[in-house]
């Protein structure tokens, strides 16, 4: 795992100074501590840092092409590199290293473009092609690994691995994007579609573009989708058996390396699955880390014990204080955006936990978002059915003034949540699943802004994007657009975001064996009962893990890293939810509302009202605001 960073002038061919390539790539050196490289060309520049996980000694970056016609920079992993090196050895190509970085530069030089849908991984890349002078940028399919994209003055495009890559170079303009500002406080991260600055972007998952000099930037071009539109054919037996055979290709593959690997193992469904598959297939001891917490009732250990237990794994585990609010501003800074996903503190945690005993860890994320595992999506799919029955028509007028009179009570389980559950029936799907998956809806973002936000946002809502999304979704049902979306919105910008950023930090490669593409694929076909079965959300995966997994492990309640912040705000952090109103970065620039941010605050730290969440938006906001120092 590394980062990468360059500077490409599109539009006339001038020096590029290798000093400041050099600054953008030290940037990122949490990334890549073992090693780092500088190359330029008359209008091209490419910078990196390397975390050495294959051919520890023989891959520095910048990479050269055995005939010098092209150099790489590339962060990730390519897990079917030795197939295709066979396959590239046999139409007489050389290699000179033992890793995937110069087989992606030999299939460049053999297909192109193309080569992109014959590798197999993670990964984000820069390779410039001497002959042709273009720069080829590409992001994998999922989008685990990311790429930022800011056009410079002077006709140049910057990019990196992360944010701060492209705010090392004096070039970048710091001016918030008040739509970005809209995106946030509705979905508690700025999706990839957008970034908190203006004139920054992200090449989104499964694209690529081809730059040339003196030609303008063009649009991204999409090389791989995922199609909700087909239907496995078959048993329930024959798909898990199909299943099983997929989950185990994409655990094996990704234990390739060359330096110690382990596993996340929380105790739910997904990481004890891989680490069964893990224990499965490995000579001796998986490593296994855990973290618990100091409250029994956020506390998990037991389960993920458990399992270690069961297949006799290394296992390291760490109870933790459940108020980690002292790490506040370190989690702004790693994630530069805005993020408010507040397990973002014990994902951290774990991470560090990990980097103590190993270099790669494998996570069971993208299981949830492919099967069919959030409570939200096993709703949506029954109130797709009720809106089967109602017209928009009727449903608008009478589910929508019931939802509005009908009291809140955030504090129930969503099922128990009439009011949402009722305006959210009087909208269309695509309209209910975004308030089901957003932290404020539109109205409530309203009551917080400012007139100067009001007035910048314009008709613009964070919905619209999402919701397009959903309607254009290659799909068949509502259940299918709900698990698109997820897969292409929400992955990208809060899973795959923080599991990066936290893992990165601390310079632990992870791999995400579920989202292998050819296990998506499947899951993607699979008939809506073997996804959801009554209320059985990952109905499949479950009966499948059965021959490995206790029910107890298979079938309880879903939990997750839990961060206690409604306490927090009532406790050690009331001075600073109170102190939110006060604050220039959000209400002196007329974005927010100073009575209104008052009102929250007071409500949720005198305790009439819950709170918690937007305060934890409205913290992370003005942390990451002050970290970004926007100009005036």
């Amino acid at each position: 795992m590394c980062g990468i960073a360059g500077i490409f002038h599109y539009e006339t061919v001038k020096p590029v100074d290798p000093k400041r390539v050099e600054r953008m790539a030290d940037a990122l050196a949490h990334r890549g501590p073992d090693g780092s490289g500088v190359w330029t060309a008359p209008g091209i520049g490419l910078g990196h840092r390397r975390l050495s996980i294959i051919d520890l000694a023989g891959s520095p970056q910048p990479m050269h092409s055995a005939d010098g016609r092209a150099v790489i920079v590339f962060n990730g992993e390519i897990y079917n590199y030795r197939r295709l090196r066979h396959e590239l050895e046999k139409d007489g190509f050389a290699f000179r290293t033992d890793g995937d970085t110069e087989t992606i530069l030999a299939a460049w030089r053999k297909w192109g473009p193309d080569c992109l849908s014959r590798l197999d991984g993670m990964f984000a890349f820069a390779l410039y092609d001497l002959e042709t002078r273009q720069l080829f940028l590409a992001r994998d399919r999922l989008g685990v690994k990311p790429l930022y994209l800011a056009r410079l003055e002077g006709g140049a495009l910057a990019f990196a691995s992360e944010l701060k890559g492209l705010l090392a170079n004096p070039l970048m303009r710091r001016k918030i994007d008040p739509l970005a500002i809209e995106d946030y406080m509705a979905w508690g991260y700025v999706p990839d579609h957008r970034a908190i600055l203006q004139g920054v972007e992200k090449l989104p998952a499964g694209h690529f573009m081809l730059l040339e000099h003196g030609r303008e930037i063009p649009p991204p071009e999409q090389w791989w989708d995922v199609t909700f539109a087909e239907r496995e054919k078959g048993t329930s037996e024959d798909h898990s058996a199909k299943l099983l055979h997929l989950m185990r290709e994409g655990v094996t593959s990704r234990m390739v390396a060359d330096v110690p690997l382990g596993a996340f193992l929380s105790g739910g469904v997904d990481s004890s699955s891989v680490v069964a598959l893990m224990a499965e297939a490995s000579a001796k001891p998986v490593t296994s880390c855990s973290i618990g917490f100091d409250v029994a009732s956020v506390d998990e250990t037991s389960h993920a014990r458990k399992i270690a237990e069961l297949f006799a794994t290394d296992h390291h585990e760490r109870i933790v204080s459940a108020d980690q609010f002292d790490e506040i501003d370190r989690i702004a800074a790693i994630f530069d955006e805005p993020f408010a996903d507040a397990s973002a503190l014990p994902t951290l945690r774990v991470c560090e936990l990990a980097r103590e005993h190993v270099t790669v860890a494998l996570s069971g994320d993208g299981a949830d978002e492919a099967f069919a595992g959030y409570r939200r999506q096993v709703f949506h799919r029954r109130e797709e059915q009720a809106r089967g029955f109602l017209p928009a028509a009727l449903r608008g007028p009478i589910f929508g003034n019931l939802g509005r009179i009908w009291p809140k009570a955030d504090w129930a389980p969503r099922p128990l949540r009439a009011k949402a559950t009722l305006l959210s029936l009087s909208e269309s799907g695509e309209a209910g699943y975004a308030r089901a998956l957003s932290i404020l809806a539109p109205e409530q973002r309203q009551a917080l802004y400012g007139e100067t936000l009001l007035r910048e946002r314009g008709d613009y809502r964070a919905e619209q994007p999402f919701e397009k999304l959903m309607r254009e979704a290659p799909a068949r049902s509502g259940l299918d657009r709900a698990q698109y979306a997820d897969l292409k919105f929400w992955l990208q910008g809060d899973i795959l975001t923080k599991t990066d950023r936290t893992s990165m930090a601390v310079s632990l490669e992870a791999r995400e064996p579920l989202l292998d593409h050819r296990l998506i694929e499947f899951a993607a076909r699979l008939p809506e009962r073997e996804r959801i079965r009554g209320t059985t959300g990952k109905w499949l995966m479950k009966h499948t893990m059965e021959r490995y997994l206790p029910g107890d492990i298979l079938y309880r309640p879903k939990q997750g890293f839990v961060t206690p912040i409604a306490q927090w705000f009532r406790g050690p952090l009331a001075d600073q939810a109170r102190s939110i109103a006060g604050s220039e970065m959000l209400v002196g620039s007329g974005w927010f509302d100073r009575k209104a941010l008052a009102r929250l605050a007071d409500d949720h730290v005198e305790g009439r009202a819950d709170n918690s969440r937007p305060l934890w938006q409205l913290l992370m906001l003005e942390k990451s605001l002050r970290n970004l120092s926007p100009a005036a």
